[in-house]
């Protein structure tokens, strides 16, 4: 009976692993997405949650801090205070601790690490590899969205082409549902690429405690740099300590000494502290003669720990409810070149049957829905199809714009075969600037080698589809119909 006892007190979960189960809920209150196959694009989506969780995941209700420092290097100085001052806050006040208690994508690590195999143990080369996650944070974070912020080209490297929470959360909670069936035909490289990082990452969490957190989460780096001067952690009463090292020996994490970068705040340690040296930081305790410490009244911790967790479990049940039954008011999502991002401004130089205008267009202030299809005279698909793009033009002139943007190659041939074939055409033309085959708005736009091309955007300048091969004229009347309809 014994036995028994102790089998269900293990099954019962702790209190940290309560807390992430709650925030991962919290954090991810819009239940509707999931169903519905779409991302919400709520006024909460402006606030940073402290923890990795992706943006474009269908339950999602607020932002990726990782993923809008990112962004934040494109856009304008206000945002890119408004997300540092965030990211700084939290990096103060809690450090780690995040990774520990808040963090989504932690609980998904600990949760596949509790599959029964052989475990690798810390030591050296772990160790070694623990330092990964700063040159990740350096380049990916830094380095590579600075350098394109440049070009006027919106990069997150990080999230592009390495986030397993974007693919797991975003990629598949999308994909795996049916509404969501034509996405398929979108997916290209790059995304087989993060889907084999994402399988060996989950593969590495298996057999190794929190790898993606240990080894290469460029938001752990940022925390774990503030742990020494977080206002709440983990810290050592070293008047106590005997230097038994039995915390560490007892640690999963690459720490050297508890509170360190490596630590996460889970507070394990302190189980195991046989002098109780090791303290949450920020909390004060009193002790009696024999420095044990007093735990207060039995009765009054009862009645504090029953009302917080009524407040609790309300805040999630209102969370849930709120985000099922409103409507968000419209918020411009994240630049990108993925259908539900926002669309790269970008002036297009206008050419017509003379030759190429000083006029340009920025199909993202059409204020119509805009169909931008990159096309090149000497790609037949392209040729076939141009027809269709000009009965659009015709038909839905007052509600479409529709942009044909020639290739930076052999653009010279253009003009003449305007003013052979659409003289007189709605189709307003453009030609593609840049060096090299492709051009740099085709490039922004997530080009993928192949033309015909053509991207869709709503009013708002939003990617509502992409069509990476010819079409037909039912093909773009689809859409249109569609999203006149919204």
């Amino acid at each position: 009976m014994k036995n028994f006892l102790e089998k269900c007190k293990r099954l019962i979960p702790s209190k940290r692993k309560i807390i992430q189960l709650y925030c991962a809920l919290l954090f991810n209150a819009n239940l509707k997405g999931f169903v519905q196959g779409n991302i919400y694009k709520g006024n909460s989506k402006a606030i940073c949650m402290p923890g990795l969780n992706c943006y474009s995941c269908p339950g999602a209700v607020t932002a990726c801090p990782l993923g809008s420092l990112q962004g934040s290097f494109s856009a304008d100085r206000s945002t890119l205070f408004y997300v540092g001052g965030i990211l700084l806050l939290y990096c103060l006040m809690f450090g780690r601790l995040i990774c520990g208690w808040l963090c989504p994508f932690g609980l998904i690590q600990e949760l596949l690490y509790k599959i029964k195999t052989p475990k690798l143990k810390k030591g050296p080369i772990t160790r070694i590899l623990s330092y990964l996650k700063y040159v990740i944070l350096v380049v990916f974070v830094f380095i590579i969205p600075i350098a394109y912020a440049f070009k006027d080209t919106p990069l997150p490297g990080f999230c592009k082409y390495i986030c397993p929470a974007g693919t797991i959360e975003g990629g598949l909670g999308l994909l795996s549902n049916a509404v969501n069936e034509s996405y398929f035909a979108m997916l290209g490289p790059i995304f087989t690429w993060k889907f084999l990082v994402m399988v060996s990452i989950v593969v590495a969490c298996i057999f190794a405690f929190r790898a993606f957190c240990r080894f290469i989460c460029p938001l752990g780096a940022l925390y774990g740099l503030f742990n020494k001067i977080s206002i709440f952690g983990v810290k050592v009463d070293n008047s106590k300590c005997i230097n038994c090292d039995k915390c560490i020996r007892h640690c999963k994490m690459d720490v050297h000494h508890v509170g360190d970068q490596e630590c996460i705040s889970c507070g394990e340690c302190m189980d195991v502290c046989p002098t109780n040296a090791i303290q949450w930081k920020g909390i004060l305790r009193k002790e009696d003669p024999a420095g044990i410490p007093v735990t207060g009244n039995k009765k009054m911790r009862t009645i504090t720990r029953a009302i917080s967790t009524v407040l609790l479990i309300g805040l999630l049940v209102g969370a849930i409810i709120y985000y099922w039954v409103t409507t968000p008011d419209y918020v411009k999502p994240d630049v990108g070149s993925e259908v539900g991002d926002a669309c790269i401004s970008y002036d297009v130089t206008i050419v017509d049957e003379t030759g190429i205008l000083t006029e340009t267009i920025n199909p993202t202030t059409t204020g119509k829905i805009t169909i931008i299809n990159f096309w090149g005279t000497w790609c037949g698909p392209c040729v076939k199809e141009l027809p269709y793009f000009d009965q659009i033009a015709t038909n839905y002139g007052d509600d479409v714009v529709v942009l044909a943007i020639h290739t930076s190659t052999v653009a010279d041939t253009a003009p003449s075969y305007i003013a052979e074939h659409y003289p007189d055409s709605k189709v307003i033309f453009g030609k593609d600037d840049g060096e090299g085959f492709n051009g740099a708005f085709y490039s922004a736009l997530g080009g993928r080698d192949t033309y015909p091309y053509t991207v869709i955007l709503d009013e708002q300048g939003v990617i509502v589809k992409i069509f990476v091969n010819a079409l037909h004229y039912e093909d773009l009347e689809a859409v249109v119909e569609e999203e006149l309809k919204n």
